[in-house]
């Protein structure tokens, strides 16, 4: 498993490109149940960490997929 620091980084990296990119997609992060605790002080952990920057992945692939289609 990764470091939390290298996580981190890595959602660093996928919300800038959401941010700079597809600010129209970016807009909505805070909004999208795959992003918000469903807890009031959630544990962040390596494995919670890893699930957020898995669920920024999927937003993003599907994101491309639908919106970008040629």
């Amino acid at each position: 498993m990764q470091s939390k620091k290298d996580i981190l980084d890595a959602i660093g990296r996928i919300t800038l490109e959401m941010e700079t990119r597809y600010p129209e997609l970016y807009r909505f992060l805070d909004e999208s149940p795959e992003t918000l605790p469903s807890q009031a002080h959630p544990h962040m952990d390596s494995r919670a960490l890893s699930d957020y920057l898995k669920g920024l992945n999927r937003l993003l692939q599907e994101y491309q997929k639908t919106h970008l289609a040629s």
